[in-house]
């Protein structure tokens, strides 16, 4: 869904110099999908980078895991900017709008969501049959090894398309479009709880964390991944709140504009620290441990963050709506659904060992490939997600008016 329209501040709106646009969030939506590629091509690039340098302080692995470089790769934290995302975006719609049709929402959501996510794995299967993938070729127990097919039967491939898996072994990517639809059917409750605690939004955030760091403890996906859905939510529900301190922001910073920046700074510094906190954390506590886990469960606040300055923070705005973002972030779906299958297509065929070689291949095979996967399957899908939502909307209306 395209975020760019500005959403005015309604009877009160403020002049058009001071109103805030949502274009940023295409553009961090880009961001995000790049960041997703960068963290597959370091789990192809893991088991080499330990084998020959270890993970003491000072090593490779070190240096792009347990440093601030880490938010390059933070490929998991990424999914949780893209929850966030969803949240927000797909609310907008339905928020004051009387006449919405959820029957029609849902139609065209189902649209939008399948047809990309089935030409994908079409990709993913033809690439198994074209190029003989062997076990051989990968380090045993690695990401690749364990996460992706060599061969594929009908009913796995049927049951993927269903989306209705915990895991999808064709393009590995699809695990998150499966809470997608999840958070699609349970909209309407998001909607009317996000609603009904709007005045206790911290007491909300505060609540949704607790629930994430549960899920995350107890292997809980649903406790995991939906409470960051809500927080995108929440923020639809808060938006015109959001854009009036905005401008206040914007407004004061006229006259304190050093003080305007910092606070920007500390707000995507902090956010960023959020992300990657688990991460800088771990040569100390491990994994799977308690304290682990609750830094974990920061990057869903982390992520929030990262949305919070897409939108009030005028730098990180401005350089979001440039042209390349913009253009990272009109192909973003397309690029997380088809930069698995040539990732794992590249590293069975030329060993996980020639990881920086996968890299460099990769990048602008992936991109190219998104491009013309934008423009041959994502658009028409997009174009006809919007009219079986209207066509819906008319004969439920029809109907309705008949009943009447």
């Amino acid at each position: 869904m395209q975020v760019g329209a500005p959403f005015q501040d309604g009877a009160h709106g403020e002049a058009p110099s001071a109103s805030i646009r949502l274009t940023a969030l295409d553009g961090l939506r880009g961001v995000a999908a790049m960041v997703v590629v960068l963290h597959h091509l370091y789990l192809v690039a893991v088991p080499l980078l330990k084998a020959t340098g270890g993970t003491s302080p000072g090593s490779a692995y070190w240096w792009i895991s347990n440093t601030p470089l880490k938010a390059l790769s933070a490929g998991s934290e990424a999914v949780m900017v893209f929850f966030v995302l969803s949240g927000l975006v797909v609310a907008l719609p339905a928020l004051g709008n009387k006449g919405f049709s959820w029957s029609g929402f849902l139609s065209g959501r189902f649209v939008r969501l399948y047809l990309p996510v089935w030409a994908s794995l079409a990709i993913g299967t033809m690439l198994i049959w074209l190029s003989p993938r062997d076990h051989s070729a990968v380090t045993h127990g690695s990401w690749v090894d364990n996460t992706n097919a060599t061969s594929i039967a009908v009913d796995t491939l049927l049951q993927q398309a269903s989306l209705t898996m915990h895991s999808f072994n064709v393009n590995n990517a699809l695990w998150s479009l499966r809470w997608e639809i999840i958070f699609s059917v349970l909209l309407p409750l998001f909607i009317a709880l996000a609603v009904a605690v709007r005045r206790h939004w911290l007491i909300a955030l505060v609540a949704a964390f607790t629930l994430c760091v549960v899920g995350d403890f107890t292997t809980a996906d649903a406790l995991l991944y939906l409470p960051v859905f809500f927080i995108g939510t929440l923020m639809a529900v808060r938006l015109d709140a959001i854009k009036k301190w905005a401008v206040h922001r914007q407004l004061r910073g006229r006259q304190r504009l050093w003080r305007q920046r910092m606070s920007g700074i500390v707000l995507v510094g902090g956010s960023l620290l959020l992300i990657t906190a688990n991460w800088l954390a771990k040569p100390m506590t491990g994994s799977g441990t308690v304290a682990g886990i609750v830094l974990g469960g920061l990057a869903v606040l982390g992520a929030a963050g990262l949305v919070l300055s897409a939108i009030v923070v005028p730098f990180v705005r401005g350089a979001l709506e440039s042209r390349g973002f913009q253009w990272l972030g009109r192909v973003s779906f397309s690029l997380y659904l088809v930069h698995v299958p040539i990732i794992a297509t590249l590293t069975f065929l030329l060993g996980d060992g020639n990881w920086l070689l996968i890299a460099a291949l990769t990048v602008p095979i992936a991109l190219l490939t998104a491009w013309g996967f934008h423009w041959l399957i994502e658009r028409p899908s997009h174009r006809l997600a919007r009219r079986t939502t209207e066509g819906v909307a008319r004969r439920i209306e029809r109907f309705r008016t008949r009943q009447a």
